[in-house]
Order: structure tokens, then sequence, then C-alpha cells
């Protein structure tokens, strides 16, 4: 038993040094669709994101890097509709905790500034239009799979978070506070190098 113990603790330990001094690429694509049918009328939304990150891993446990995202979506109904473009870029700290060779349990904590344009039609013509700048913080946990040589799977329910958004031309300042644990699911991919 003793030797068994040994050998997994030595298999933890070789996994975990043989991450420090790489550099982590990894990101996440979302897509989600929804058509809705009232009693009178049909309302749409699609919305498409893109989030990649880069960062270094200097420690056994550590990775400090960059992250960006852009989103763009579209939400209409009868003679109406409204597409937003936003926009994220900021710094994360990762902390890592590796369980065996294939699974790594970590959490992500990000923050950084962003940025949103709102254009609002009607029956096609361009009605209003504003833009807002705010920032965001945020803590997502994760499992990271290792499929093979530095390839891996990043799994995720949600995270807890605070975003703020400024319009201007007097517009609304707003702020939202998350907790939206077991509500998301992610999946993303990440190689280290």
């Amino acid at each position: 038993m003793k030797k068994i113990l040994v050998m997994a603790a030595l298999a933890i330990c070789s996994f975990a040094n043989a991450q420090k001094g790489t550099v982590l690429v990894g990101g996440n694509i979302g897509y989600s669709s929804e058509k809705a049918e009232y009693r009178f009328t049909e309302s749409k939304s699609n919305e498409f994101s893109f989030s990649p990150k880069v960062g270094y891993q200097f420690h056994d446990n550590w990775t400090v890097g960059g992250e960006f995202t852009v989103s763009s979506s579209k939400n209409g109904f009868i003679g109406e509709e409204q597409k937003v473009n936003a926009f994220r870029a900021g710094a994360f700290v990762r902390y890592s905790v590796p369980l065996n060779q294939t699974f790594a349990v970590f959490a992500d904590m990000g923050a950084g500034f962003q940025n949103q344009k709102v254009k609002n039609y009607e029956n096609g013509l361009l009605d209003s239009k504003s833009k807002a700048d705010g920032m965001y913080v945020g803590v997502t946990p994760a499992l990271f799979i290792n499929m093979k040589k530095g390839f891996g799977l990043n799994f995720s329910i949600g995270g807890l978070g605070y975003e703020t958004l400024s319009y201007d031309n007097n517009g609304a300042d707003v702020s939202k506070f998350y907790f939206n644990f077991g509500q998301t699911f992610n999946i993303g991919v990440s190689k280290n190098f």
C-alpha cells in the first residue's frame, strides 16, 4: 500500500512540475439561439461569443495572463430588432491543483475593462444607438481533463462575479452581481506549450 501511495505522489508531482514554465493557450467559443412564440408575435435571439486567453505558468500551481472576449447578439420580434456588440479585455490569475495525471481542478480570477455598443432598429431603420463602458471581475472554478501532450478540456458550471456598465449621453449606470453555479455549462480547450 505504501508503494502505491508513493508512486501516486510521484505521479502527481511529476504532472505538476511538467507544467511549470509553460505557456497556456486556451479559450471558449459559445453560441446560443432562442425562438419564442407568443399569442400574436414571435421573438428570436442569437448570440455568439469568442473568449481566448494566454498565460504563463510561473509556478507549479500558478498561472497569470491576459484574456479577452468578443460577442455579438441579435434580439428581435415583429418590426423591432436590437444588435449588441460587446468586448472585454483584462487579466487573469489561475490557481491549479492536480488530482492525478489526468484530472486537475482550478479557479480563474479575471478582471478588466468592458465595452458594449447597442443599436435598436424599428421596421429596418436605425432608431437609436448607445455605447457603454465599464469593468468586470469574476471567479470561475473548473475541472481540467488532460487529453494528451498538454491538450486538455476545461469544464465549468458557473461562477461568481460583478460588472458595471455606464451608458453615454446621460444613460443608465448598470451594475450586476451574479452567482450562477449550476445555471451555466461551459466547455473550453487549452494547450500547454
